[in-house]
């Protein structure tokens, strides 16, 4: 009973340890996954979450014996495949930021579920779910190696046990969130439509959910964007002795957003010199 009594009051420290690092890598995840289960038909909306979260779920079983057995029999690649994630989700906060003040607007047209005609919703769904699918695939790697660094040093029993809790807050915490997000608009209507008068208390409410969706989505692309950068920022400073004793007198937080930024920067660089010189090939 001592045994099981420490061995739980260790999981429940590093639990909370392991959450809060991952912590800002799930601002990232929660804009992507409610971007892309809203604008449905009210009907469809939950449905399309619960793929979603289903894949989430496969996902994660999946990554968690195979980073488990690395972390037990190759730990140098706990560190190589954390590295790489940061560069990865560097690059994709950069390329955010660059889209957002370089890139034409009006270019180029994106379909939004509303505007697809009825025959092909169902491809469409398909093909949202995949994408969101596939991006909570890389997401979920860099959580469950980053709760995995946390516990590193710890038993092995430790470790799966606190790395699967970790997972499976994450999952549910996010998919959770984003259910109720989903629903912002269609219960304000509701509420819009509880009774005839046009100026009462429940219709005002109903027209700020409405009407403060598509912010609350904005917000959470924008807060998702720096928590890449800062947590991509943070994996370098923590595992790349170099950059951890560059700007020692640097605040944390700064030295992590620059970082990031100047890691994500140059991953974007690379990755247009490759697409221009494949261009140019015949």
């Amino acid at each position: 009973m001592d045994d099981i009594s420490a061995l739980m009051d260790d999981v429940a420290t590093m639990s909370k340890i392991a959450t809060k690092k991952t912590a800002g890598i799930l601002g990232d995840d929660l804009a992507v996954n409610a971007e892309k289960a809203t604008g449905f038909l009210a009907n469809r909306e939950i449905p399309v979450l619960w793929k979603i979260t289903k894949g989430s779920f496969l996902n994660k079983l999946i990554i968690l014996p195979v980073a488990f057995l690395l972390s037990a029999y190759l730990p140098l690649a706990v560190t190589i495949i954390l590295v790489l994630g940061g560069m990865y989700l560097a690059y994709e906060g950069v390329e955010k930021i660059f889209e957002h003040f370089f890139h034409p607007k009006g270019e180029e047209k994106v379909d939004t579920p509303l505007e697809v005609a009825e025959e092909d919703l169902p491809e469409f769904e398909k093909k949202r779910v995949k994408q969101a699918v596939l991006t909570d695939f890389i997401l979920s790697i860099e959580i469950i190696i980053i709760a995995l660094s946390t516990v590193v040093n710890e038993p092995l029993l430790t470790q799966i046990v606190v790395v699967s809790i970790v997972a499976l807050l994450a999952t549910v915490g996010v998919y959770g969130i984003v259910a109720l997000i989903v629903r912002m608009d269609d219960f304000g209507y509701r509420l819009i439509k509880m009774n005839p008068r046009d100026d009462s208390f429940s219709d005002s409410l109903g027209k700020v959910l409405v009407n403060g969706l598509p912010w609350v989505i904005r917000a959470l692309s924008v807060v998702g964007t720096f928590a890449l950068l800062l947590v991509s920022g943070g994996i370098f400073n923590h595992n790349i002795k170099f950059f951890h004793d560059l700007f020692p007198g640097l605040p944390s937080i700064l030295k992590e957003l620059f970082l990031g930024l100047a890691m994500g920067l140059l991953a974007l660089l690379l990755m247009k010199l490759v697409k221009s010189i494949f261009r140019r090939k015949p």
